[in-house]
This record gives structure tokens, C-alpha cells and sequence, in this order.
């Protein structure tokens, strides 16, 4: 389902609840990038992915980078960069204005990207993905496309190691199951989206200790129902509704089922962290978070690299 599309963000900012659906596991879901007539390294760059942003700046090709979109907020120094519109709605004259040598998108952005630019001759890289090792591969093509590629395999290999720290601590740990839901109606448990086999954000649940609950889908998320919810019985909910005001405790949507396990143990995890969707090298703080929230017996400085 088309919902795979929010992977930079569960909602970070976005302004409809399709715009987020279309941007899960995208947004930050980069992947096998294939680059359009770049020849020499690129000194313009437009990024219109909040993930783009982070990888660009991981391989050290972030001074290069002249406008964003208005949810890229990583580095910081991304939030005084000129915007050029929103994940779905990114003006193309706005693109252009900035005279960009490389545009960097994803493959959930081509149909409405792709034609107009390639129209205009301007040099790009569509990145497509939504696991793990799509995230290492965007990675190191963003590193090739841009010059940097030791830097991009530097990158590559501190995910990689932090990834296997947590996989190493976690692996003799009981694992519970887990739903982790990425959008849902604020306020109530309708129109519930479920992070399932197949995405990047299961993977990492696996890998800090936890066994995720709602099937696989060929996107890596799919929409699941109450009575699914019920019937799954998941120990631990990451619920990660980073758009939410903590102050208006999300979290109260969940005792309308209060015969859940994670409801009656107090393990409904409300993850306001907007990294948590945003499949770059930020996996790797992700994948830590994840581990504390699960595994809560385990001193949080263990998860960490000494």
C-alpha cells in the first residue's frame, strides 16, 4: 500500500494525514540511487527529502547544499536554508530558481519531479528504498554522486558497528512483542498504521530486542484494526506520534482498550523523537532509543559505545 510513503516521518510536520501516509517510508526510505548526467562533483545541491538532508550532511556534503524542503530540520543549521516547498508539494520553479546541479529526491516523488526536471536538463538522483540496507546503500551512492565517498563508507561502517552493538546486547534478551504504529487519527485509535515486516523501522525493533506484531506487507506498513490489535496482544506500542503535543497526553487514546498487555503494564511508549522515522544514519540513534524502551531492566549506558 502506498502508506510505505512516510518514512520521513511518522508525521514530523506534515500538514494532512496523506501527505504523511505518502511520505513514511520515503520521506526518509532513500535507497538505490541512480543519478542523471552528473559529471563533475556538485556544489548546488537541492534536497528534497528530510533523509537526503541527513545523509548529505553524514557524508560531509552538507556545505554544498542550497534549499530544502520545510521538513528538514536535521542539522540545524537545514532550518535557515531557503525552503522550496513541502515533501509533496516542492515547486519546481522555486528549484530552478537556486540554478542546482544536483536535485536529490525519492522514487515516491518522481511522478511529480522526475518529468519536469529532466525536461529542464537539470542533473538528479531519485532514491528509492525502505530497509536497512537500502539506507547503507543511498549512503554510499549519495557519497559517489557527490565526491565523498570515503566519507560515505566511514558513515556506512558507524551505523553498521552501532547497529550490531544493540543487535549483540539485545540478542539474549527476552524479546516481546511489539506494535509500533506510525499514524493513526490524534486523539483516537482510528485509522491505526502499522510499521510491519518489510520496513526498516520492524528491522530495528528486531535488532533492539522486541518481535514485531502485525504481519508483513509488501510496503512495510499496512493499516491494522483494533480487533487485529486485540488479537496480537503486543506487550510494548511504540507509538510514534512525533506531531503530537506532548501536553495533550497522546498516550490516554489507548485506554479505550485496556485489556491490552501494553495498556495494563504501562507500556504504551509515545516517541516524539522525529529521527525515529527517518531512514538515514540516524538509524542508529533510533535503534538505541528503541532498545531503552524495550528493554527498560538494562541500564541505558549499556546501549551505548564505551
Amino acid at each position: 500500500m502506498d502508506f510505505a510513503h512516510r518514512a520521513e516521518p511518522p508525521r514530523p510536520a506534515c500538514t494532512s494525514r496523506s501527505d504523511v501516509r505518502r511520505r513514511l517510508a520515503v520521506c526518509g526510505v532513500l535507497a538505490v540511487l541512480v543519478t542523471t548526467g552528473v559529471s563533475a562533483a556538485p556544489r548546488r545541491i537541492v534536497s528534497v527529502s528530510p533523509a537526503v538532508t541527513e545523509m548529505l550532511y553524514g557524508i560531509g556534503a552538507f556545505d554544498y547544499v542550497v534549499a530544502v524542503t520545510e521538513y528538514c530540520t536535521y542539522p540545524p543549521q537545514a532550518k535557515r536554508l531557503p525552503k522550496i516547498g513541502g515533501w509533496a508539494t516542492p515547486s519546481v520553479e522555486k528549484i530552478v530558481a537556486f540554478q542546482p546541479d544536483l536535485v536529490a529526491y525519492t522514487d515516491s516523488q518522481a511522478p511529480f519531479l522526475e518529468g519536469p526536471l529532466a525536461k529542464l536538463g537539470i542533473h538528479t538522483v531519485t532514491a528509492r528504498g525502505q530497509t536497512i540496507q537500502d539506507a547503507l546503500l543511498a549512503m554510499a551512492a549519495l557519497g559517489k554522486a557527490t565526491g565523498n565517498e570515503q566519507q560515505a563508507t566511514q558513515l556506512i561502517q558507524s551505523v553498521k558497528t552501532a547497529l550490531e552493538r544493540v543487535r549483540t546486547r539485545a540478542a539474549p534478551l527476552p524479546h516481546p512483542p511489539v506494535l509500533c504504529i506510525v499514524d493513526r487519527t490524534p486523539g483516537t485509535l482510528r485509522d491505526l498504521y502499522a510499521a510491519v515486516q518489510g520496513s526498516f523501522l520492524a528491522e530495528l525493533i528486531e535488532i533492539a530486542g522486541g518481535a514485531v506484531v502485525g504481519g508483513a506487507s509488501r510496503g512495510g506498513y499496512g493499516r491494522i484494526n483494533k480487533e487485529e490489535v486485540l488479537r496480537a496482544n503486543p506487550q510494548v506500542v511504540l507509538d510514534l506520534m512525533a506531531q503530537m503535543n506532548a501536553a495533550a497526553h497522546p498516550e490516554s487514546a489507548w485506554l479505550e482498550m485496556p485489556e491490552l498487555d501494553a495498556v495494563r503494564h504501562g507500556r504504551i511508549h509515545i516517541v516524539h523523537e522525529d529521527f525515529a522515522t527517518h531512514n538515514s544514519q540516524r538509524i542508529a540513534e533510533t535503534v538505541v532509543l528503541f532498545a531503552r524502551l524495550l528493554h527498560p531492566e538494562v541500564p541505558p549506558r549499556e546501549w551505548e559505545a564505551h
